[in-house]
């Protein structure tokens, strides 16, 4: 979220670490106060002659009221001050709101954090002039929690949310982040939001995934502190159900592939090797999750493969 002056001065004051903890509220920037001061006296004298003016517009009516029963040209007299009367009133209403007016722009001389999070790098130094089209005066990105934006095929998407339908769709799913030096993000997160469009170009989904992101360690605001995600990081995202679907898994390399897809060398009774077709499901370099074509208890050939022929044992 960018800072912006909200009306023109001098930038008095900078009242924050850079790089640093602010909490939503938190005095940042400071502008010069007396033009502004001095405007609201003004304003505020201002209110106090129209209030004086309405005073005496309201005893000239009663005065002219009074004498109603007199001759008929009282009756104009009265006219005439009633809307005098109504004259001063709305000049009073004005000059109030010009004052609630310059209260606001003294107000807007003290800018406030209007989120928690890091701020970053202050583009203004103490005595220069900023202004709403100066352009920002500094940055703060929300810390805790991250949104995570990723995009999946609609067909995974549509089986999550069929396959736990029970449990209440997408929100029975949880998100892991993975770095991109390979470290796993310590929290899971939650879907939270769902494009209403698929893209045309891709055939995906965009979803969003909020996630914890705790500091390291006591944040203090008003002091640097570090957390494991960053704000525009690439990362990988992991969807995982909460109740995760057994499979027999095998090393990665004791699979091998053909034309006709995976299949591994499964050793007998006979201590003799066979081919054997598998089916994989979502593997890793290292694992490889086998959805059929072995049962559990059946042994496998992983290293010296390219020694391995069918039939001999």
């Amino acid at each position: 979220m960018d800072l912006v002056a909200r009306v023109t001065g001098f930038l008095e004051e900078r009242l924050f670490v850079e790089g640093s903890e602010v909490r939503k509220g938190d005095l940042l920037f400071r502008l010069e106060r007396g033009p502004f001061e001095a405007d609201v006296m003004q304003k505020t004298g201002a209110v106090g002659q129209a209030n004086a003016d309405l005073e005496t517009a309201n005893n000239q009516l009663a005065r002219a009221k009074s004498l109603l029963s007199g001759p008929a040209g009282q009756r104009a007299t009265y006219e005439d001050t009633q809307t005098a009367q109504l004259g001063r009133a709305a000049a009073l209403v004005q000059a109030q709101a010009a004052l609630r007016a310059s209260q606001i722009n003294l107000d807007y001389t003290e800018i406030h954090a209007p989120i928690s999070g890091k701020i970053g790098i202050a583009t203004f130094t103490i005595g220069n002039v900023v202004s709403p089209g100066a352009g920002s005066l500094a940055t703060i990105v929300s810390q805790d929690p991250m949104y995570v934006v990723f995009p999946i095929a609609v067909r995974a998407e549509l089986a999550l949310r069929e396959r736990y339908a029970s449990r209440g769709g997408l929100s029975a799913v949880q998100v892991r982040v993975r770095h991109q030096d390979g470290r796993i993000h310590p929290a899971s997160g939650k879907i939270d939001f769902v494009a209403p469009t698929v893209s045309a170009n891709t055939d995906t989904i965009l979803l969003r995934a909020s996630v914890p992101n705790p500091s390291r360690g006591d944040a203090m605001p008003g002091e640097v502190t570090q957390r494991d995600l960053i704000d525009g990081e690439f990362v990988t995202v992991l969807v995982e159900g909460i109740a995760p679907v057994q499979v027999l898994a095998i090393p990665r390399a004791a699979v091998l592939s053909d034309q006709q897809g995976s299949y591994v060398y499964v050793v007998g009774e006979d201590n003799k090797a066979s081919i054997r077709r598998i089916t994989l499901g979502q593997s890793s370099p290292e694992v490889a999750a086998v959805i059929a074509g072995l049962t559990e208890g059946e042994t496998v050939v992983v290293e010296g493969l390219q020694r391995v022929r069918p039939g001999q044992p």
